[in-house]
């Protein structure tokens, strides 16, 4: 298995520093609704910045669930790896899950060294692609570029339609006075086991902080069938997380 923490390091470093800083006018044009997001999210005069680097914990659901530790790095080119622990009676599961170069894949090892999962292909690909679209909300710069397609549809979902590598993805975000309560994604999967395809994917956000002039998604509950509440909560969701600090470049 390739060394993941040298790669998510490298990936860090080689993010350029930001040149520009944020300013709401840069926004001015894109619909009302958008725009009370991006300037909830960005304050005026922070760099926008080409890549984070999240530290987190929580819990996942792997037939139970189980604690995990987390790095992630994310760049604003939509290239990204999340590098975790994960306990599971009294030992653990390392490993990655990755896109960068256009390619996805996900590879665990049981204390390191025996292997759990490794899968990769253009399903994964996709798959992942889509996962990191919907997790630019922690790293909204990405969403304040001149390439993302804003808009509103008269409610209270302010729709952004991004693409990460060839894979397009739209995320409908439900926004209380900017603040983000709520998103989703149509994302490629098999949530049950069967043939890939498109599934509704999202997450609840339950608390937010700022960190850097970013106020991004601090608590959620994520998973599949997004669409449903009640079978999300019962059969859907597989990830809680709390982002302990973020950093940007």
């Amino acid at each position: 298995m390739r060394d993941a923490a040298a790669d998510l390091e490298a990936l860090w470093q080689r993010a350029p520093a930001a040149t520009r800083e944020f300013d709401p006018q840069d926004v001015a044009r894109i619909p009302e609704l958008a725009r009370s997001y991006l300037t909830h999210a960005i304050a005026p005069g922070t760099p926008l910045a080409s890549a984070v680097r999240l530290r987190m914990h929580g819990a996942i659901r792997l037939k139970r669930w189980r604690k995990f530790k987390a790095v992630q790095v994310i760049t604003r080119d939509g290239a990204m790896i999340w590098r975790a622990s994960v306990r599971m009676k009294g030992t653990s599961i390392r490993g990655h899950d990755s896109f960068v170069g256009g390619q996805g894949e996900m590879q665990w090892r049981l204390f390191g060294i025996i292997p759990v999962i490794r899968e990769s292909g253009a399903d994964i690909t996709r798959s992942v692609a889509n996962r990191v679209a919907a997790e630019s909300v922690w790293l909204p710069s990405m969403l304040a570029d001149k390439a993302v397609r804003w808009r509103d549809d008269g409610s209270n979902v302010a729709h952004a339609s991004l693409s990460i590598g060839t894979y397009p993805s739209e995320l409908q975000m439900t926004l209380d006075r900017g603040r983000l309560i709520k998103l989703g994604v149509s994302r490629w999967g098999n949530p049950d086991g069967g043939a890939f395809n498109e599934w509704p994917f999202g997450a609840y956000i339950d608390q937010e902080a700022t960190f850097g002039g970013y106020t991004i998604p601090a608590r959620l509950r994520v998973g599949w069938y997004f669409d449903d509440p009640a079978r999300f909560d019962a059969e859907g969701k597989f990830f809680e997380v709390a982002i302990d600090d973020a950093t940007y470049r």
